[in-house]
């Protein structure tokens, strides 16, 4: 059955102060922004909220920086002022390949990274890069703010710790040492929820030779984006691909639904964990 528009109430705060009040005292509330999430469950009759919250005005939220080398985005950033930001090209380049591939140009331009993260899909295109770059989600409240490492951010399935008088404001990513890579399998390159969404850093060498971990983030394989440690040891100790390959498969949980079957979903992993680890060698 359709959703309906008919009796929903929206509210619109003129700062970020004003709708943490909001969320504090006229709650439960629904947050929107871009609504490319929002509107598709709106249309299958699945947005159970009636009271929603429009925090597309809040250009507080917008912005991107450098602060004491971590890099701040807001929870407004669209894929395409991210696609945009010379800051995150130079920072987070595997960011934007991701946000490169999140739907169309229209989607883009209305899809925010706050919006990716709160929706907690475990297809999410730049979850994995946010796991693998060991990103903290900022969130505040009318009581205050805290900080959350994406890695204990997910409880479940489209689950999280984000409380109901909490509000993402923003992801923060330190200073990444080593190679970034990013590849989606779906069934076209975009415009297409993924099949496999993987994300890794290279960290290469330290200043003793020592090789470090590197750090890999899958989706689409698990209720959450998940990190794989037990491989990332694996490589980093210099086991084989062949070896890491299936250290991954006993680290992943994929599951048949319309969009594919876990059998891909495994063989696809495991290809792209042979094609992340063997770019070292190309740079």
């Amino acid at each position: 059955m359709l959703g309906t528009i008919a009796n929903r109430q929206l509210l619109s705060p003129g700062s970020l102060r004003d709708a943490l009040r909001m969320l504090d005292v006229e709650g439960p509330l629904v947050p929107m922004a871009g609504c490319t999430d929002l509107y598709v469950a709106l249309n299958f009759g699945t947005l159970h909220g009636t009271k929603f919250l429009n925090l597309w005005g809040l250009d507080e939220l917008r912005r991107i920086a450098v602060r004491d080398d971590v890099l701040s985005i807001g929870a407004l950033c669209t894929y395409t002022g991210i696609i945009r930001s010379r800051i995150v090209q130079s920072r987070l380049p595997m960011l934007v390949a991701a946000a490169r591939e999140v739907g169309g140009v229209q989607i883009q331009n209305r899809g925010t990274i706050g919006g990716n993260i709160a929706n907690a899909s475990p297809a999410g295109d730049t979850l994995p890069v946010l796991a693998a770059a060991d990103a903290v989600v900022a969130v505040k409240s009318a009581a205050g703010e805290r900080r959350i490492r994406l890695a204990e951010f997910y409880t479940g399935y489209r689950t999280s710790v984000l409380a109901a008088n909490e509000l993402i404001v923003g992801v923060e990513i330190p200073r990444i040492l080593g190679r970034q890579w990013f590849r989606k399998v779906g069934t076209r390159a975009a415009q297409s929820i993924s099949k496999v969404v993987m994300a890794a850093v290279d960290g290469g060498r330290g200043p003793g030779g020592q090789r470090r971990a590197p750090r890999i983030a899958i989706g689409s394989v698990a209720p959450t984006v998940v990190r794989l440690p037990r491989t990332e040891a694996a490589l980093a100790s210099g086991a084989s691909i062949d070896d890491a390959q299936g250290i991954l498969l006993d680290e992943i949980a994929p599951i048949d639904d319309v969009r594919s079957t876990a059998e891909y979903r495994r063989r696809v992993a495991a290809n792209l964990l042979a094609n992340f680890w063997s770019g070292r060698r190309r740079g």
